[in-house]
C-alpha cells in the first residue's frame, strides 16, 4: 500500500513540473510591429520605442520611406503608391499578422497599406497621425487645421518638389517638449519633404480597410497637427479606440517610455 501511494505522489509531483515547464517553456507569442515615420522624418526617430518594445520581447519592423533618411530615391519620384508598396514590402517579410504603426503624414500610408492588404494587420494604429476619409489628401486634412504652426513655416523649393521648414521654427513644431539630445538629433537629420505625395488622394473602402481594427493615441500638445484636427478625424473615421499623450507631436522621441506602454497596452 505504501508502495502504490508512493507512486501516486511521484506520478502527481511529474504532472506539476510538467505542466510548470510546459508554461514556462511556451510563452506568450510576441507582436509584430510594423513602425512608419511621418514626414520630414526617417527611421531614426523610432529609435527609442523600437528599443523599448524589443525589451520587451516584441518584434519590431522600421520602415524607412522613400526618398527620407538614408533613401536616395529622388523627391520627384516619391508618391503614395511607393510609400504603400515599401511598408507592404516590409510587412510580407513577416510570417505572421503585424500591428501597423503610423505618424503624422505615414497616417496616410499605413491606411493605404490597410485598403490594400487587410487581412495582413491585425491592428492599425494613428500616432498624431492624418486619418483620411476615401478621395481625401493630406493637404485636404491639414487645410482645415487652424492650430497648427507648420503652414506658415513651410518654405518650398523653386521646383516645388520639396518642401523645407523655417530652420528657426523646426524644433517648435515637431518636439518642443524633447531633450537637448533629442533636438539636436532632429536637427541633424532634418531632411526637405517630398511635396507631390501631399496632394495626393487615398481611396479607402469599408470592405477593406474598414474591417481592420483600428487605434488613435492623441498628441494634446501638438503643434504640428492641432489635438481638435486630430479629435475631428477620429470621429470622422468613427475610431473609438483613443489613447492621449500630453506631448507634443513626436511623442517617440520626447515621451518614448509612455508610447512604447500605449502601444503594449493595444497589443494585450
Amino acid at each position: 500500500m505504501k508502495k502504490i501511494i508512493g507512486v501516486m505522489v511521484l506520478i502527481t509531483c511529474l504532472l506539476i513540473f510538467n505542466s510548470g515547464c510546459s508554461k514556462s517553456d511556451n510563452p506568450k507569442p510576441s507582436k509584430t510591429f510594423v513602425l512608419v515615420h511621418g514626414a520630414w522624418q526617417g527611421t531614426y526617430v523610432w529609435q527609442f520605442v523600437k528599443d523599448g518594445l524589443e525589451k520587451l520581447g516584441q518584434k519590431v519592423i522600421v520602415v524607412e520611406l522613400p526618398a527620407h533618411g538614408n533613401d536616395t530615391t529622388p523627391a520627384a519620384n516619391a508618391s503614395i503608391d511607393i510609400y504603400r508598396d515599401k511598408v507592404i514590402a516590409a510587412i510580407n517579410t513577416a510570417n505572421t499578422k503585424v500591428v501597423l504603426v503610423g505618424h503624422s503624414m505615414g497616417g496616410m500610408v499605413v491606411s493605404a497599406v490597410a485598403e490594400s492588404i487587410p487581412n495582413k494587420i491585425e491592428k492599425l494604429v494613428y500616432v498624431a497621425a492624418f486619418v483620411p476619409a476615401s478621395g481625401q489628401r493630406l493637404v485636404d486634412l491639414a487645410g482645415q487645421d487652424a492650430q497648427s504652426q507648420l503652414g506658415p513655416s513651410l518654405i518650398p523649393s523653386a521646383d516645388h518638389l520639396t518642401l523645407d521648414i523655417t530652420p528657426a521654427n523646426r524644433i517648435a513644431i515637431f518636439c518642443q517638449d524633447g531633450s537637448a539630445t533629442v533636438k539636436q538629433l532632429l536637427n541633424d537629420k532634418f531632411r526637405v519633404e517630398p511635396a507631390i505625395p501631399f496632394g495626393m488622394p487615398v481611396t479607402i473602402t469599408a470592405a477593406a480597410f474598414g474591417k481592420v481594427d483600428k487605434y488613435y493615441i492623441h498628441t494634446a500638445a501638438d503643434q504640428a497637427i492641432g489635438i481638435n484636427l486630430q479629435k475631428q478625424m477620429v470621429l470622422a473615421a468613427e475610431i473609438t479606440k483613443v489613447y492621449s499623450l500630453n506631448s507634443g507631436h513626436s511623442p517617440f522621441l520626447s515621451v518614448p517610455d509612455s508610447s512604447t506602454n500605449i502601444l503594449m497596452t493595444i497589443v494585450k
